[in-house]
């Protein structure tokens, strides 16, 4: 019986595939129920994201489980094997251990250290619980894949710093501000990054949006979605006195703000700091402005300066992080190397009890005047003289030694037992 993961990725597959093998709502159930039902599956967990489906199985026999699955998900969804078997990975035994813990721990995510992964890898193991699909063994790697996640993250700073632009952004308006509570943003043009960074700002703290917009529809839209207040476009000079941070994504073909021009916005202002963000591409904001005392200017450049940082930083913490990996999943091993001797200890203690019976019988055969309190005290001593006598033997079985191969075939030779071979 072996672990094995089975799947395709963002690093192994396109878009397209992984969007076909996709499981989700009711192909969800049905997919996780008849993988539990194939031969070759004893336990089975499915994670379905936007990067990745992947199958973590307890199986019988590997190459075989692997062509019951693959013909399964050509069957559940389909598609031809031929169509995404060459985008698939397999891996078993302690390499399909690791790769499971690796992907709770975000190591083999798009973006290293996000938080989103590990919420999912949950939300996948209370699926098979409602479901039933796992047992033992896979209920155990799923708790210590979530154990060995929180411990990267408790042990490294592996998830601190910001490593998308959106995210630098809020970044450094913390380190211009302190507290971005009770600022207020305008978030000039509708480009995507730009929005992003808003609802990033929205959600530090940032309280007033204005939205400039050429076209007033589309900011007044936009405006309701932050519940904030659409500003026309030759008005935007005006209200910028009110803007602590400036978002800007016009894709003007000029500068839409000059130095001169903030010059006398920060006049009005009395000289309080303004925080500037020029996504734009070519830039929408004079660079001469950032020459103003207490602007602080950055263009995409500089926040893809920051995130670049803070990526160089997570990798290094992303060491730290295998090492940790590397300890669980040997953890794991020796855990799993101890269920081998489980039905030797299993018959072992059966032997026993069934020893301890045959000669309470034999000894109340002899004794029949003796009361049942009577008899229950020979039978609490003769249950404490074999605790006694098997316990030695038993914790040599569970422990993590190299000859328990040995032992096992010694200890069921001395007791003539059969190691529960025929359950």
């Amino acid at each position: 019986m072996k672990i094995l993961v089975l799947g395709v990725n963002h690093k192994t597959a396109s878009v397209d595939i992984r969007e076909r093998l996709a499981f989700s709502g009711t192909k969800l159930d049905e997919g996780i129920l008849g993988l539990h039902a194939l031969h070759s599956v004893k336990e089975v967990s499915v994670l379905s994201t936007c990067n990745r489906v992947e199958l973590y199985a307890y199986v019988d026999n590997v190459p075989g489980a692997a062509g019951e699955i693959k013909d399964f998900l050509s069957g559940l969804h389909g598609i031809a094997r031929t169509e995404f078997e060459n985008s698939l990975f397999v891996l078993d035994g302690p390499e399909a251990v690791r790769h499971v813990f690796r992907v709770a721990s975000s190591l083999d995510s798009m973006v290293l250290g996000e938080p989103q992964i590990l919420g999912q890898i949950k939300d996948a193991f209370d699926l098979s619980l409602s479901k039933k699909t796992t047992g033992v063994l896979l209920n155990k790697l799923m708790k210590k894949a979530i154990s060995t996640a929180k411990r990267v993250r408790t042990e490294t700073r592996i998830a601190e710093n910001a490593v998308s632009i959106s995210f630098a952004a809020v970044e450094l308006a913390k380190k211009i501000f302190t507290n971005l509570a009770g600022k207020s943003v305008m978030l000039m043009g509708a480009g995507e990054m730009a929005e992003l960074a808003a609802r990033h700002l929205l959600n530090n703290g940032v309280t007033g949006v204005m939205v400039v917009n050429r076209t007033y529809d589309r900011g007044c839209e936009l405006a309701s979605e932050f519940n904030g207040r659409p500003v026309r476009f030759e008005n935007f000079l005006q209200e910028l006195v009110h803007a602590d941070i400036i978002i800007c994504s016009t894709g003007a073909p000029t500068y839409v703000l000059q130095r001169e021009q903030m010059q006398k916005v920060m006049k009005e202002r009395k000289q309080r700091p303004v925080f500037i963000i020029d996504i734009s591409v070519p830039r929408n904001i004079d660079p001469e402005i950032n020459k103003i005392d207490n602007v602080y200017l950055y263009d995409v450049d500089n926040l893809q300066d920051v995130v670049d940082t803070n990526l160089q930083g997570r990798r290094a913490e992303a060491e730290k992080a295998e090492g940790i990996i590397g300890e669980e999943v040997e953890k794991f091993g020796r855990w799993m190397s101890t269920l081998d001797s489980v039905p030797t200890i299993v018959a072992l203690r059966q032997k026993a009890d069934e020893v301890r019976r045959e000669e309470l019988e034999k000894f109340q055969n002899k004794f029949p005047d003796l009361d049942e309190a009577q008899m229950k005290a020979v039978d609490y001593l003769a249950s404490a003289i074999v605790n006694k006598l098997i316990h030695p033997p038993t914790v040599a079985l569970k422990d993590d030694s190299e000859d328990r191969d040995e032992l096992i075939a010694l200890i069921t030779r001395l007791y003539g037992i059969n190691g529960g071979d025929d359950e």
